[in-house]
């Protein structure tokens, strides 16, 4: 009888131990998709804002690729942008936001949209390296460049960065939106944060520049070149890489993920020799 009793306490112990675990195990990885790789570019002067020692340069596309990226821009982007990147009633004005907001956009694979009334969402680019600065090229040409944008597209030298500075802007400016882990998480009004995980170190610093979507557009007069860099380094080395001190990656989901483990094999394991003890007695 108590045998019977133990195998009927254990079994389902064992399912919801093994389904929880494989569940966190599995979810992190998930989120990882390979991010799309792209050949190198070569472009023209490059400049660091009057700043030869700032680890961050903006590369000023050459005006060779103007001409190509108008027939780019004018077959895939113009039927919701207008032919000179004007806006219209389903997509904003691009007008002054300069090459790094439309290289953003395009690398990551959030522009061009078959449908204008869907979320962007990153995705393999639709344009290789080349013909994404091409369009960035064309689209700046078009009206002076905001003050508050970058000139050219950022290249980041993480080299040097202070990851433990990087971490503590993290925290302070990104954590609360992209989650500590980076892994992205629920915004209000249906909108979320997208995940860290695959950005490139341009990408980000062309992220905290231009701020797409929802997020903050952090100018110089918030953030220094130097502290964009440092946190850039943060995500590229440390969110992107974790230092899995305790030895199991539980999903990359942050402390939610501990404190539920800690939940299941604690308050699961207390519960079995309560079980255990009662048929004992």
């Amino acid at each position: 009888m108590r045998f019977k009793l133990r195998a009927v306490y254990m079994l389902p112990a064992m399912v919801v131990v093994a389904a929880g675990t494989a569940g966190l195990l599995t979810s992190g990885a998930a989120a990882r998709t390979d991010a799309p790789t792209h050949r190198a570019e070569t472009v023209s002067k490059s400049s660091t804002g009057g700043d030869p020692s700032s680890p961050i340069s903006y590369r000023h596309l050459p005006t060779s690729y103007i001409a190509p990226g108008r027939v780019l821009f004018e077959s895939t982007c113009s039927s919701c942008h207008g032919t000179a990147a004007l806006g219209s009633a389903v997509a904003p004005p691009l007008q002054g936001l300069g090459p790094a907001t439309v290289d953003f956009w395009v690398s990551t694979g959030r522009m061009p949209l078959a449908n204008p009334t869907t979320p962007p969402v990153q995705k393999a680019p639709r344009f290789d390296r080349h013909q994404t600065l091409e369009i960035a090229a064309f689209v700046s040409s078009l009206a002076p460049i905001s003050p508050d944008y970058p000139k050219g597209v950022p290249s980041v030298d993480t080299a040097n960065a202070n990851l433990s500075e990087g971490n503590s802007l993290f925290v302070l400016n990104c954590a609360g939106c992209h989650t500590i882990t980076g892994a992205g998480d629920a915004l209000a009004r249906g909108d979320f944060s997208p995940s860290l995980h695959n950005a490139t170190s341009t990408q980000a610093a062309e992220a905290i520049r231009t701020g797409p979507d929802q997020m903050p557009h952090f100018g110089p007069g918030n953030l220094s070149n130097k502290q964009v860099a440092d946190i850039v380094a943060y995500v590229t080395k440390v969110v992107q890489h974790p230092n899995n001190r305790g030895g199991v990656f539980l999903g990359g989901i942050g402390p939610v993920a501990e404190g539920f483990v800690g939940l299941l094999v604690g308050v699961g394991g207390l519960m079995l020799i309560a079980f255990w003890l009662g048929d004992r007695a």
